[in-house]
């Protein structure tokens, strides 16, 4: 069994693999405070660590590098990748800077390669929306970054004294009747009018109509109401993580 984790800025995605199939899968709340003995309390309601072959992570959270590794070192008889500058991920990166680069967006590109061929955009609604994109040559050449729905949404109620949190789901029409459908509105049209402006730019500069993937939380709720989107894939950072686990040396 392999267990691939996906440590983002507000949440961690876990999975656990049968070879290629994912058998099980869990989204708890990124802890940056989180030790590796509290790591193995919480991962150990979900999954039995003697039956681990193998534990591969990404993580945007450079603190918790250290604690996955103190986990695996102390609780899990099995070898740890994790995902970062110089592992062998099998895509080649076309990047000024390629330790600039989350090592998420880089599974996430790798994944919508193998998954669905290239050329293609991904599209990931995490703490930050990113795009990433990979050229018909199946090389990743770099994204777009934009700020993501929950900070957005966080900012205004923040800043403005007479709004209030609304749930983000689509309201019953566009012109919203109450302020609690107009900001729903607001949401949901204005990131899938994001979504479909920054990928129309993108495919122009391809200069091919690249398809577009969508994965994160959040993707589900956006991908009805865009235009260009066209497939959800809610785990298709975990399959990349375990895609570059199969090519470790």
């Amino acid at each position: 069994m392999l267990l691939a984790v996906d440590v983002g800025n507000t949440q961690t995605v876990i999975g656990l693999y049968d070879g290629a199939v994912l058998k099980d899968h869990w989204r708890i709340a990124t802890e940056r405070h989180r030790t590796g003995d509290e790591l193995s309390a919480l991962l150990a309601r979900f999954v039995d660590l003697e039956e681990l072959d193998g534990v591969v992570v990404s993580t945007t959270v450079p603190q918790l590098v250290r604690e996955y590794t103190n986990f695996v070192e102390r609780y899990v008889d099995a070898p740890l990748l994790l995902v970062g500058p110089g592992t062998r991920t099998g895509i080649a990166i076309r990047y000024d800077d390629p330790r600039e680069v989350g090592p998420d967006r880089i599974v996430n590109a790798l994944a919508a390669r193998e998954k669905y061929g290239a050329p293609c955009i991904v599209v990931d609604f995490g703490t930050s929306t990113n795009f990433d994109v990979v050229s018909p040559a199946g090389e990743y050449i770099g994204g777009v970054l934009a700020p993501g729905i929950e900070i957005s949404m966080d900012a205004l109620f923040s800043r403005a004294a007479r709004l209030f949190k609304v749930d983000f789901v689509a309201p019953p029409s566009v012109i919203g009747k109450t302020t609690a459908t107009g900001l729903q509105s607001g949401f949901v049209y204005g990131f899938a009018g994001q979504v479909d402006g920054i990928v129309e730019r993108i495919r122009e500069e391809l200069g091919v109509e690249a398809q577009v993937i969508a994965t994160g939380g959040l993707a589900g709720l956006v991908a009805p109401h865009s235009k260009t989107i066209d497939q959800v894939d809610p785990f298709l950072t975990l399959d990349g993580l375990r895609l570059v686990w199969d090519l470790r040396a």
